[in-house]
């Protein structure tokens, strides 16, 4: 059976295809059994190809084919069945004859294939005639999807002037359609904006460099790629995509000059290192391509220098040295520009350099007078008389008028007085004699002025050197101690001396050794002159007596080798010391010592003796004075102390001296015998008795207070350390009256003391104390 003319509007198929090859075999007259050209022949089964339009939409069910069994009568008792993916909802089959539809809409790129198994029952047995085929359902493409630049927009970048045919990039689209069926899903790339410039490959999506092209002239463009599906035959869809493609700099323009001729002009007073004028080239490159270097060519290069400044690209023009009007008013410069960094490619087309030409003009002004030299060096013997010439320093004014020119010396107060200067033409004298070992060399600043302009001035040093002159004799370089034994004997060595000059020598300094002419017959000691500016001290005999002499004074003579030589006497102690071997130092110091004092050792040991004696007995006298300050009753003083810590009551004041007997407190002598006591008044026992009714109620309290008043009414010269003694009332004289406690029977709280507030200042502490103690009361 033929079903191909049923599907005349198919462009895309769904065919079925069988996967078991083989069924069981029910009858040998099958075997030989063959069907036309458009069936498929297999044991059991016959089935013929099923087509179905993909995204085909149908109100009803579109048949696409029919299975059918070898064993089919066409009778009706074969029943077919259809199982697996979408039976019965995408795919029917007709019970009766096997014809197989589709109810539904396919869309292969959600699913591309079915799986689906054929049974065929018996219809009066309800058993299988034919065992169960699995087969597969393929769903066949159709365009139904446009291309898609899943990465656009693209940007690229290319330099500028690349030759043509230079890739710039590749720009990719993808199909939603089958690739291996059709042409659905091959694709077409094509320029639709960016001719002449650009190309672009039409399979591979690859666009080109169509010709050269300058970044200084344009350096963006957007180019437009558009990709067709079904290789661009009618009826194919269709995407676009942009490319924004950028030109890159490369170094192909050499900088120019904006001016051919520049003028500029200097002050002759600028300093070295002053800004004279810029110079700009201009470079149509970019970055480091537009990067340039200036120099200056010819002999002006000595005069003046350039440099780049790196952020404006400016060539800055500087004095490199001062310009002087007076010599040479203006300069003529070559000023070159070169890129930093060059494309050797470019140089076969033109040299990538400029040049200009920069005038400049000097401008004259006022200007300091100009000394000959800056650094003058002078020389002056030491000890030269005053007024003496040092030298000769000049200046002159280098302007137009030559302004008259006055010196002088602008160094210390010091210098001035060593030196003067002639103010009109620059003499230098001494003012008085120069010594060379206070200073070798003396530094003065000489000042020039304009009398025209005295602000117009100018410096030069001047160097002093004083010459040496032989006018220090040589020396001792320090004191010698110098011992000799008692036992010494001749030819002994006991001192090596040397010797130090201040002046200076042309040679090395040489000194010569001697004794003294006073001293030539002294047999006691000679000198060696060791010939190396030393020499040695030797006793001229065996044997010396403290006791005959102590001291020995050699007078030595020492002699340099100036012009003329001058000598000097140098005196040399000898000690004689009590020594067995060796010299002790300490104990001959110890012995000349005394023997200068012209104490013996017994003289300075009782001296010591009395020293001691004396500070013992002074040391006594402070132990005595010290034993003096203490409390003549040391007995009482603890007992004192109780009181005072264990009741508190208020004194009478600085007037109350009538309540004890203030003799007893001016007795050096304490007495503790018992002494009859005068009588004490009825005021007094009223008020110890007041005292007993206000105080405690202890018991103990009571008894300590009687034996306190007992024994300070039998013991007359007892101080009173007993404050109910001392301070029972406060005397006659308080206009206060009485503050204590004893003689009131009311208490704190009954009773008022606002009064206290107009005693005055001295009571305003109190006041406030006894009335903040009211209030708390209240």
């Amino acid at each position: 059976m033929n079903f191909t003319a049923l599907l005349p509007l198919v462009v895309m198929l769904v065919q079925l295809w069988p996967c078991s090859l083989s069924t069981k075999n029910h009858s040998a007259q099958n075997t030989d059994q063959s069907f036309t050209a458009v069936r498929r022949v297999k044991r059991g089964w016959l089935w013929e190809p099923l087509f179905v339009t993909e995204e085909q939409i149908s109100l009803v069910p579109v048949y696409i084919g029919q299975l059918k069994s070898d064993l089919d009568k066409q009778d009706g008792n074969i029943k077919y069945v259809l199982t697996g993916e979408g039976a019965g909802s995408i795919f029917i089959i007709d019970e009766y004859n096997g014809k197989i539809y589709v109810t539904q809409k396919l869309d292969r790129e959600k699913k591309p294939s079915y799986a689906l198994r054929a049974q065929a029952i018996n219809r009066s047995t309800q058993l299988p005639v034919e065992p169960e085929s699995e087969f597969i359902i393929k769903v066949r493409d159709i365009n139904d999807h446009k291309p898609q630049f899943l990465d656009g927009p693209y940007v690229a970048t290319v330099p500028e002037m690349s030759p043509e045919g230079t890739s710039v990039i590749q720009v990719t689209a993808t199909d939603g359609d089958d690739p291996s069926y059709g042409n659905s899903a091959r694709l077409l790339y094509s320029l639709v904006q960016g001719q002449p410039y650009f190309s672009v490959e039409p399979k591979t999506g690859v666009i080109r460099m169509a010709s050269q092209m300058d970044r200084e002239t344009k350096d963006q463009y957007l180019v437009i790629i558009q990709a067709k599906d079904m290789v661009g035959q009618p009826g194919a869809l269709s995407a676009t995509a942009t490319v924004t493609i950028n030109l890159s700099d490369i170094n192909d323009n050499p900088p120019r000059f904006q001016q051919r001729l520049y003028y500029m002009s200097v002050s002759e007073e600028a300093p070295v290192g002053t800004t004279v004028g810029k110079v700009f080239a201009e470079d149509s490159d970019i970055g480091e391509n537009a990067a340039m270097k200036y120099s200056i060519e010819g002999d002006s290069s000595d005069v003046f220098d350039i440099i780049t400044n790196g952020e404006t690209q400016e060539g800055i023009i500087l004095l490199k040295k001062r310009v002087d009007y007076e010599s040479r008013r203006r300069y003529s410069i070559q000023a070159k520009v070169v890129n930093k960094y060059i494309d050797e490619s470019f140089l076969k087309q033109e040299p990538f350099e400029d040049k200009t030409i920069v005038k400049v003009n000097v401008e004259d002004a006022d200007e300091p007078p100009v000394f000959t030299s800056e650094n003058y060096v002078m020389e002056i013997v030491e000890e030269a008389i005053s007024g003496s010439l040092v030298g000769v320093v000049s200046a002159r004014d280098p302007d137009d008028d030559d302004s008259p020119v006055r010196y002088s010396i602008v160094q210390s107060m010091h210098l001035k007085r060593l030196f003067i200067i002639n103010e009109h033409n620059g003499t230098i004298i001494t003012n008085k004699p120069l010594d060379r070992e206070i200073a070798s060399w003396h530094n003065i600043t000489v000042t020039a002025t304009e009398t025209r302009n005295p602000e117009k001035i100018s410096e030069a040093n001047v160097y002093v050197q004083v010459l040496d002159v032989n006018d220090n004799a040589p020396e001792f370089p320090k004191y010698y101690e110098t011992f000799v034994c008692e036992n010494a004997v001749s030819g002994q060595l006991i001192q090596s001396i040397s010797a130090v000059d201040q002046d200076d020598s042309e040679e090395d300094h040489h000194f010569y050794f001697s004794l003294a002419q006073e001293a030539i017959n002294n047999s006691h000691f000679t000198v060696k002159d060791n010939q190396d500016n030393t020499a040695g001290i030797l006793t001229g005999k065996s044997g010396f007596r403290r006791q005959e002499q102590f001291f020995f004074y050699l007078p030595i003579l020492i002699q340099d080798n100036g012009t003329p030589p001058l000598t000097s006497t140098n005196t040399l102690t000898v000690t004689v010391c009590d020594c067995d071997t060796e010299v002790n130092t300490i104990y001959c110091r110890y012995g000349a010592f005394m023997y200068s004092l012209g104490l013996s050792t017994e003289a300075l040991v009782a001296v010591l003796a009395c020293i001691l004696i004396l500070l013992v007995f002074f040391l006594a006298i402070l132990t005595i004075r010290q034993q003096q300050k203490k409390s003549p009753f040391p007995e009482k003083m603890e007992e004192f102390r109780e009181n005072i810590v264990s009741y508190d009551d208020e004194g009478g004041g600085e007037e109350d001296t009538e309540a004890f007997d203030i003799s007893a407190l001016r007795t050096s002598t304490v007495m503790r015998t018992h002494k009859p006591r005068k009588a004490v008044t009825s005021e007094f026992h009223s008020l110890y008795r007041q005292s007993l009714q206000v105080g405690p109620e202890s018991a103990i309290f009571r008894q300590f207070i009687s034996e306190k008043l007992e024994e300070a009414n039998t013991d007359l010269s007892a101080p009173p350390y007993d404050s109910l003694q001392t301070y029972a009332f406060e005397g006659s004289g308080s206009l206060a009256g009485s503050l204590s406690s004893l003689g009131s029977n009311a208490s704190d709280v009954d009773q008022s003391y606002d009064y206290l507030a107009d005693w005055g200042p001295h009571f305003t502490k109190l006041a406030g104390m006894y009335s903040s103690h009211r209030s708390v009361g209240d």
